[in-house]
């Protein structure tokens, strides 16, 4: 509990702080509101925090600190609230003072003209964009050839037909193609979709190539006996990877954004369940994941969290023609991240047992 309190309670007050001013704002139906936004973003993003935390373990206190501080500015203001705005002045022709003033209206968000239904009607390029970006971060996880493997008889497969060049990117683009044969307007799509490729080609390139070439210094990863090394990111390295992850938050909170004016269509509402609570409860589960080396402690959550923003990617592709519900995206997500602990769980047990078996094997051998 007190472990809990330590990695938490920044997340907690403001939180605590969040609800006060929506009860100002708009009363206990406001209360109400940020709660069931708050949890609707921990459920989407469980998987972003896992992912998150496996880059975040690679870089120096330094960056650490900068992802809590400004890192949390920009997904909090930037990509919950003025990222909606530059989109629905972009996709309409309106000013962004424009936007703005009809962002403040009360109304029914599914109005013509409202700025829910504008948002709505950017979906499929917002679709497009973060579904790429994630489908090309799966993909590339999934056709990698790893010493531990959670669904082994699949992943296995994979990973032997991965050594095919550049399979990720073929298989991108036939998602894409799909995405863009049930849309209504194919080409905004696909320009979408090929702007979330390229994005996710230049970040993560750049990250891996300023990684190698940057100073790091090694430290002891002690979460495991101290037995491997870990490489710490500074200067530019840690700046992409920084920047990479940034840009797979936008991947992960424009649907969430999206799917909130199906609850509400105010947006300081919106800023404050999904970017106070959920966002800020995600970033202190992300450093919470850092600190006690759960990844390596529950081996196969990393795997788990692949798998859901694997799904998440095609959620979003599909979304582009059909209309899925928030609750699909959240439940699935939370299906196998709680499938890939349980299956961590199971393993660690049986390690514990075999080696208890072996230890007096060890004693009685000459």
């Amino acid at each position: 509990m007190k472990t809990f309190f330590h990695h938490f309670s920044w997340s907690l007050i403001v939180s605590l702080i969040a609800l006060v001013i929506a009860l100002v704002y708009g009363g206990w139906a406001a209360v109400a509101l940020c709660v069931i936004l708050g949890l609707m973003e921990i459920s989407l993003s469980f998987d972003n925090a896992v992912v998150n935390a496996r880059v975040l373990e690679k870089m120096s206190e330094f960056w650490q600190k900068i992802f809590l501080t400004i890192g949390i500015l920009i997904a909090v203001v930037g990509m919950r609230l003025i990222m909606p705005l530059i989109l629905v002045s972009a996709t309409t022709g309106l000013s962004f003072g424009e936007v703005i003033t009809l962002a403040l209206q009360k109304g029914d968000p599914a109005t013509v003209g409202t700025y829910g239904h504008y948002l709505h009607d950017a979906h499929p390029q917002i679709a497009a964009f973060g579904g790429m970006f994630l489908l090309m971060l799966f993909l590339d996880f999934i056709f990698e050839e790893r010493d531990i493997t959670w669904l082994s008889w699949l992943e296995k497969p994979l990973a032997r037909v991965g050594k095919l060049d550049s399979l990720s990117y073929v298989v991108a683009l036939a998602a894409l193609l799909g995405g863009a044969a049930i849309a209504e307007d194919a080409s905004v799509v696909l320009v979408a979709g090929v702007l979330g490729l390229i994005t996710y080609v230049l970040v993560n390139g750049l990250g891996s190539l300023f990684e190698g070439s940057d100073a790091a210094e090694a430290v002891s990863d002690t979460t495991r006996g101290g037995a491997s090394t870990l490489a710490v990111l500074t200067g530019r390295a840690a700046f992409f990877s920084f920047l990479y992850l940034e840009v797979l938050d936008a991947s992960f909170s424009f649907d969430g954004v999206i799917g909130a004016f199906a609850i509400t269509a105010d947006p300081i509402i919106i800023l404050l369940g999904l970017g106070l609570i959920g966002a800020m409860f995600v970033r202190s589960l992300t450093i919470f994941l850092v600190r006690q080396g759960t990844l390596n402690d529950y081996i196969y959550l990393d795997h788990g969290a692949h798998w859901a923003i694997g799904a998440l990617a095609g959620i979003l592709l599909l979304s582009i023609g059909f209309e899925i519900p928030e609750i699909v995206t959240g439940l699935i997500g939370v299906f196998l991240i709680c499938a890939a602990f349980l299956s961590s769980v199971l393993a660690n047990r049986r390690e514990s047992a075999e080696t208890q078996v072996k230890a007096p094997e060890l004693v009685d051998s000459p």
